[in-house]
């Protein structure tokens, strides 16, 4: 049995409005003189209020090589991976030198020593602490972490594990491009991080528990959802058939889960859904038949700071337990998308 102990999420310091986003991606990426009514139909069905970035908006219009913006990555998610971490141990009552295994993932940037690795004295963890930085899940990995917490605790039910995403995907933002991809990128993500505290069976924990959970890697879909790797970074592959993946796959991956324990969908309380956009959430809805408010809390998270890629479903978890409550005993769902493309699945009790 995993218990979640604690969610902790952190912010990127600059917060901006949509409208001002939208302008400066008008300026940056569009021809002098071109119609911006496509990209601003783009940005206002994104259905995004605010969002923060890891840099200020002025920032985004300078030429900056990938080393240049990978290291602003590496200095960003230092200062946000510290607070979400430190929020996450402090909410849980827990020190640093209590934490034996350390995962960190982030699809938005890389470093060598990874980012956990640079965490581990400055945050006074210990330094036989097992570390597993995880690159590649992309959106899913919030889902996939806790579902490898769970794995892990399994095997050691006296430890205590730690996932940490960071993702600063503003820093991805391609200048000069005007395709659709970066286009609905540019009006969707956002900057944050967020940590969740899983401790093992003979560990005393409040939250709820992690019951099983399930992955599925759907085939012939590697060229719905990605980066290509370009000398300016990391360009977004964004395919417009995610929300189709969606429609034909979800239901029945997650009616095989839940009926593998006695329950279905009506039986969930609830949603945690990464707000991948509203098109996808809008295919998560009609697939499931879910019913009206079931993905509230994920719609104001998408509003309030945009999609985070992994950190996303960690903030709408956070916001659940938060705002929810669920009834003691009762059944919780967690679920993301990412590329691959895949599906995770976390059956929670509450």
């Amino acid at each position: 049995m995993t218990r979640i102990a604690a969610v902790h999420g952190a912010l990127a310091p600059h917060r901006h409005a949509q409208r001002d986003i939208t302008d400066m991606i008008a300026r940056v990426c569009l021809p002098e003189g071109a119609d911006r009514r496509v990209l601003d139909r783009l940005h206002d069905s994104a259905r995004v209020s605010t969002r923060h970035t890891a840099l200020p908006l002025a920032a985004y219009a300078e030429p900056r090589d990938f080393g240049a913006l990978n290291d602003a990555f590496v200095e960003g998610a230092l200062s946000l991976g510290a607070e979400a971490l430190g929020g996450a141990l402090d909410a849980a009552g827990l020190s640093p030198r209590d934490v034996d295994l350390l995962m960190f993932t982030s699809v938005t940037g890389i470093a060598t020593p990874s980012v956990d690795a640079r965490l581990v004295g400055p945050l006074g963890l210990r330094p036989d602490i097992k570390r597993l930085p995880v690159f590649g899940l992309g959106c899913v990995a919030g889902a996939a972490g806790i579902a490898r917490l769970h794995d892990y605790l399994l095997g050691r039910p006296d430890d205590v594990a730690v996932l940490l995403s960071v993702e600063l995907c503003s820093l991805t933002f391609q200048r000069d491009d005007a395709s659709a991809a970066n286009l609905v990128a540019g009006a969707l993500f956002g900057d944050g991080a967020a940590a969740v505290v899983a401790c093992g069976a003979r560990r005393p924990a409040a939250g709820p528990v992690v019951v099983d959970t399930r992955s599925h890697l759907y085939p012939d879909s590697e060229h719905v959802m990605g980066w290509d790797i370009t000398g300016s970074g990391f360009r977004v592959v964004l395919d417009a058939s995610v929300p189709d993946v969606v429609r034909k796959n979800l239901a029945g991956d997650v009616d095989a889960f839940l009926a593998g324990h006695g329950l279905r969908r009506e039986d969930i309380t609830a949603w945690v859904c990464h707000p991948g956009g509203p098109k996808v959430l809008e295919a998560v809805g009609e697939a499931l038949e879910l019913p009206d408010g079931a993905l509230d809390v994920t719609w104001r998270s998408l509003a309030a700071v945009g999609n985070l890629s992994s950190a996303s479903v960690l903030h709408v978890l956070r916001d659940t337990l938060a705002e929810r409550r669920p009834p003691a005993g009762s059944a919780g769902l967690l679920l993301a998308m990412g590329p691959g493309f895949c599906s995770e699945l976390v059956l929670l009790r509450w």
